[in-house]
C-alpha cells in the first residue's frame, strides 16, 4: 500500500491551514432571550452550482432560501445564496448537526445555550463547540506563547491588517515563529498520534510495546522520523524506520498492527474540512466572549481545521440584560424603608 510520507502529511496540514483567506461561508447565530436561534447562513461563490453537500453547515429543504448575484466595478460576477431558519433551541441545532450530510459532517459539533436569573440582570451564555480531530495530539498552547497564541487565532484579516501597518515588522517576526512552531508542533502530534493508536492495536499484549513505554521514547522516534523524512516513504516500506522504533523483532512481528496504525493516522490527518466564520449575536449587553468583532461590532470566529486539531475549539460569548421589574422593586422598597425612616424620626422630633 502506498503511504504518504510524514513530510507530505505536514505540508499538507500546513497548506490548508495557511491558504485560507476569508471564508466563502459566514454563519449568524442571532441568540433571543427565550433561547431560540435565528441562524443565518450567507455563501459566495464564482458560479451558481451551489450543492447541499458542498455546505459547510447543516442546510435543508426547511431553510427560507434565496439566491441572487453581484456583479464588480470590474465586472466580476459573484452568486450569493442566503438561507435562514429559527431553531427552537440549541438542541434542534445539535439534531441538524447529528443528521448532517454537508462536506463537515464528520466533525462532532454542538451548540449550548443557558441563561440564569440574577436580581438585578439575566445572564445569556452562548457556544458553539468543535470536538478535536487528534486523540493522542499536544494542546497548540504547549508550543506557542501568548502572543503567538492570540495571533494563531486571529482571523486573517485582522493578521493581515497588522503585517500592513505600522508595527508590520514585530508581527513579520510574530508570523514567522507561529509558522515554524506549529510545523513542529504538527510533527510531534503526528508521531503521538501514531504511537497510540499502534498501542491500541496491540491492546497491550507487549509491556516492552505498551503506550507507556513508546510514550517515553516519543523524543527518539521523532528524531529517527525527522532524520528521514525526505525519504520516509521508502524507508518505512522497507522496515527500516519500524526497525529504528520497535528493534527487528517486533517490527517483523507487528507491520501488520504498525501500517493500521499508520493508516488511521494518515486518514484523521487529510480529513477533508471546509473553513467558515462563525458571527453571535447576544441579546442585551455583551460582558465576555473569545471572539473578535467585525467591522459590523458583531462578533466572530474564523473556523479553521487547525483550530480543533488537538483541542476542543469553543466559540462562546455572554451577555446580560438589566430586569427592570428588579430594579423598581428594589427601589420602591429602598424609598419606603426610608420613608419610614423620616416618618418615625419626625413623631419623635
Amino acid at each position: 500500500m502506498k503511504r504518504k510520507p510524514l513530510k507530505i502529511l505536514v505540508f499538507f496540514m500546513m497548506i490548508v491551514f495557511v491558504s485560507c483567506d476569508e471564508p466563502e461561508t459566514v454563519v449568524t447565530d442571532i441568540i433571543h432571550r427565550d433561547g431560540s436561534v435565528t441562524r443565518e447562513i450567507l455563501m459566495r461563490k464564482s458560479d451558481n452550482k451551489f450543492k447541499i453537500t458542498d455546505i459547510q453547515v447543516p442546510l435543508d429543504n426547511s431553510w427560507t432560501i434565496s439566491d441572487s448575484c453581484e456583479i464588480s466595478s470590474k465586472g466580476d460576477t459573484t452568486w450569493v445564496k442566503r438561507a435562514s431558519k429559527v431553531f427552537k433551541n440549541a438542541d434542534e441545532i445539535n439534531l441538524a448537526y447529528k443528521t448532517d450530510t454537508g462536506c463537515n459532517s464528520k466533525l462532532s459539533r454542538y451548540a449550548g445555550f443557558s441563561k440564569r436569573f440574577r436580581w438585578f440582570n439575566t445572564i445569556y451564555r452562548f457556544s458553539e463547540t468543535i470536538e478535536k480531530r487528534m486523540k493522542y495530539g499536544y494542546p497548540v498552547s504547549n508550543f506557542l506563547n501568548s502572543e503567538e497564541l492570540k495571533w494563531f487565532y486571529s482571523p486573517n484579516s485582522d493578521n493581515k491588517s497588522k503585517l500592513n501597518g505600522q508595527d508590520s515588522l514585530r508581527y513579520k517576526a510574530v508570523s514567522d515563529s507561529v509558522n515554524i512552531k506549529k510545523d513542529k508542533w504538527i510533527n510531534k502530534c503526528i508521531v503521538s498520534e501514531w504511537i497510540g493508536e499502534f498501542s491500541g492495536q496491540l491492546n497491550n499484549s507487549d509491556v516492552k510495546l505498551s503506550y507507556d513505554s513508546l510514550k517515553s521514547n516519543e523524543g527518539r522516534i521523532l528524531d529517527v522520523v525527522m532524520r528521514s523524512e525526505k525519504d520516509f516513504d521508502n524507508l518505512w516500506t522497507s522496515g527500516y524506520i519500524l526497525k529504528e522504533f520497535i528493534g527487528e523483532s517486533n517490527a517483523l512481528k507487528y507491520r501488520t498492527e504498525a501500517d493500521t496504525a499508520l493508516k488511521i493516522v494518515e486518514d484523521r490527518v487529510t480529513e477533508s474540512f471546509a473553513g467558515y466564520s462563525v458571527r453571535i449575536s447576544m441579546p442585551g449587553i455583551l460582558t465576555a466572549s473569545n471572539g473578535f468583532a467585525d467591522s459590523s461590532k458583531v462578533l466572530i470566529w474564523p473556523v479553521t481545521d487547525e483550530y480543533f486539531f488537538t483541542d476542543n475549539y469553543e466559540m462562546w460569548a455572554e451577555s446580560k440584560e438589566p430586569n427592570l421589574w428588579a430594579w423598581i422593586t428594589s427601589g420602591a422598597f429602598v424609598l419606603f424603608v426610608l420613608a419610614g425612616v423620616i416618618i418615625r424620626k419626625y413623631k419623635r422630633g
